[in-house]
């Protein structure tokens, strides 16, 4: 046998009593009958055990009003302590006295005597040392057919049986339990083995009396069970001899007072032809037991219950290879909830689950309700869920491993934090866009097409991602997102996807970072001996439309609107004004620590409006300013004669300023203030 954790099984045999709370067995219509020592009947007669002689007139009472068979839920193992015999023995009479009392009817003989007239069948229990040196197992009555085993049968070398000369006058029963771990009586050995010999249960034994049967009849079943014929009823066993018991709802009607009966007030067409069952229902005489219905019941009536499941054929079996069935169950449900569990995704999975769980529910009550089999779902339906959470975190685990490695994948070709923000809010990856205040950075990188014409093609794509490694780790490390990669240029968002409220000071200090890194990498590559060109960077701030753009099949995020435009061509203005960073007063307007120089108002390409242009000195406050040409361009806005002296004092105190040169040259050429009209970019 199977050892199974108690856990499992409390489980199972919690399924099982709902099942009998859900649908109880039916009410028969001649209920056996209990001959109930209540409490009453103790106030009445006195407390238990009762004179032998009172049980003799019971028994008479019953014989009389012609009962189908009597069974006492008792063990008279001991004499009669009220008998004349006992009475002298405990109060020490005279020789006399007890002369006398010895000659009056011994109570365990009178017992006897109603029990040879009756149908009747005592209680034994089998277990522990047997009380009496004479006391021997009942006469077996059972007929085997071939290839029945007591091997698994309950049962004992020894138990306590009644008195020889009660065991003589009636036949006998077995009263053992098989109650649970939770103390609730599900099952009743109907067949024990002692000595090698077969004895019945009380239940069956009463039975066997009330069909007017000889014998028992026991052979194996297709099941791998037992089968059990007697009087006509075939009762259908486990291998190791138990019956599963069904109850039907307590009722009161199958109880009869015991002092009722003694007093003759119970009509005798009430008892004739009946099965009836002598016990105890009062509390102080601790014969109640737990019933899967819930509440306690008498002891008596789990054995009044066998006997009418047995005379209705109404039985719940739990074949013997149930448990390979439930193995089996599992093994099917939980490979179909594996396979879901691990490719579909986690609704579909679920959903799966929750059927298959239904199912298993429906099947296990079918066959229950329909069949009176007892088929476990519960436990195979625990293992299932179990399979679908261990389904669930390996598919979980295989979905973040493949995330993760998208997300490396991804960040190759696309900013790491639109990768992160896509991965954390999927439901966005839709066309359509917002409007929101974004900073742009362009960058491009002069005299590209003339370096690729003079070196290698090879070794100039070489240095080409170098150079554009380090500009991105820039990008990155002041969490901008790289909208996309032109060439040798790239083109640098601010406050998208996430929203940035410092967008223009990020992207004025990541414009200053990116200078820094491409002047320092021009100066390695000349000490190297290859000429670098430098790099221009435009950067503006405006209100764009951004998000998802594109078609159904395709779309890249990115921005639309004039802001985007002013910072191309901002970036293109550097190579006429001499500059390397232009930057709009639109950004400069939320950055007041930036240190910067006026360049131009610029009319752009395609532009009607005029566009306040700066040379970024520093992203941050503490960098020195130029008071000299901020004095001169301040003139020279004014459109003020001494612009002109202005700027040629300092072009000839700064012969490398490009700016200032370009002013001078403007001033010489009879031009006038700093308003400058772009043709080209």
């Amino acid at each position: 046998m199977v050892s199974e954790p108690s856990m499992l099984v409390s489980l199972r045999h919690s399924v099982f009593d709902h099942y009998q709370r859900w649908k109880p067995a039916a009410q028969v219509e001649e209920p056996v009958l209990i001959v109930d020592i209540d409490d009453e009947s103790l106030a009445r007669l006195g407390q238990w055990p009762w004179p032998r002689s009172i049980l003799a007139q019971l028994a008479d009472r019953l014989v009389a009003a012609q009962v189908a068979a009597i069974g006492f839920d008792a063990v008279f193992a001991e004499p009669d302590r009220t008998s004349p015999t006992g009475i002298a023995a405990q109060l020490r009479v005279s020789p006399a006295f007890a002369r006398l009392l010895a000659s009056l009817p011994d109570h365990d003989e009178v017992f006897a005597l109603s029990l040879a007239r009756a149908p009747a069948a005592l209680g034994f229990a089998l277990g522990g040392p047997a009380r009496w040196p004479d006391a021997q197992p009942p006469v077996s009555r059972f007929v085997l057919r071939e290839g029945v085993s007591f091997e698994r049968l309950a049962g004992a070398g020894a138990g306590l049986f009644p008195l020889p000369a009660l065991s003589a006058a009636a036949t006998l029963g077995a009263i053992n339990f098989l109650p649970d771990e939770d103390g609730v009586v599900r099952r009743v050995p109907l067949l024990l083995e002692s000595g090698g010999s077969l004895l019945p249960a009380l239940s069956l034994e009463v039975l066997r009396i009330a069909r007017g049967a000889g014998n028992f009849f026991v052979g194996p079943n297709a099941q791998g069970g037992l089968d059990l014929a007697v009087g006509g009823l075939r009762i259908p066993l486990s291998a190791d001899g138990v019956m599963w018991a069904r109850y039907a709802p307590p009722r009161a009607d199958r109880y009869l007072s015991a002092w009722r009966v003694l007093e003759g007030e119970i009509e005798p067409e009430r008892l004739r032809g009946r099965t009836v069952l002598i016990g105890p229902s009062a509390p102080t005489l601790m014969d109640l037991r737990f019933s899967p219905l819930g509440g306690v019941v008498p002891g008596v009536e789990v054995h009044a219950q066998l006997i009418e499941r047995m005379l209705a054929g109404d039985h719940l079996v739990r074949p013997d290879r149930a448990m390979a069935l439930e193995v089996l169950i599992l093994l099917v449900a939980g490979g179909l909830v594996a396979w879901f569990g691990l490719r579909a995704n986690a609704l579909f999975a679920a959903a799966v689950t929750g059927g298959v769980l239904v199912v298993m529910m429906f099947l296990g009550w079918q066959a229950y309700a329909g069949h009176g089999l007892l088929i476990d779902v519960a436990v195979p339906g625990l293992f299932v869920g179990l399979v679908f959470v261990a389904a669930s975190l390996v598919r979980h685990s295989q979905t973040e491993r493949r995330q993760r490695w998208i997300r490396q994948v991804f960040s190759r070709y696309v900013s790491p934090n639109l990768v992160d923000y896509l991965v954390e809010h999927a439901d966005s990856v839709e066309l359509g866009g917002v409007r929101r205040d974004c900073s742009f950075v362009f960058t491009d990188l002069a005299g590209y097409t003339t370096l690729i014409e003079r070196q290698d093609p090879a070794a100039v794509v070489s240095l080409v991602n170098r150079y554009l490694d380090g500009m991105i780790e820039v990008v990155f490390r002041h969490n901008g997102t790289l909208s996309k990669i032109i060439g040798d240029g790239l083109v640098v968002m601010f406050s998208a996807p996430v929203v940035q409220p410092d967008h223009a000071a990020r992207a004025l200090a990541c414009a200053d970072a990116l200078r820094r890194f491409a002047t320092d990498f021009a100066r390695t590559l000349e000490r190297e001996g290859v000429a670098w060109g430098e790099t221009r960077i435009g950067v503006h701030s405006g209100e764009v439309i951004v998000g998802n753009l594109g078609g159904a099949t395709i779309f890249d995020y990115a921005a639309l609107g004039d802001p985007v435009n002013i910072a191309s061509r901002l970036e293109g203005a550097n190579k006429f004004l001499g500059t390397q960073v232009c930057v709009s007063a639109a950004t400069l307007g939320r950055c007041p620590g930036a240190v910067v120089r006026p360049a131009a108002r610029l009319v752009l390409k395609g532009r009607s409006g005029a566009v306040m242009t700066h040379e970024l000195l520093a992203a941050h406050a503490g960098a020195g300013r130029d008071p000299d040409y901020e004095q001169a361009y301040a003139l020279l806005a004014l459109s003020d004669p001494r612009a002109f002296a202005a700027f040629r004092d300092l072009a000839a105190a700064r012969p490398g300023d490009p700016l200032v040169a370009l002013h001078l040259r403007r001033l010489v050429a009879g031009e006038t203030g700093d308003l400058i009209v772009l043709t080209d970019k």
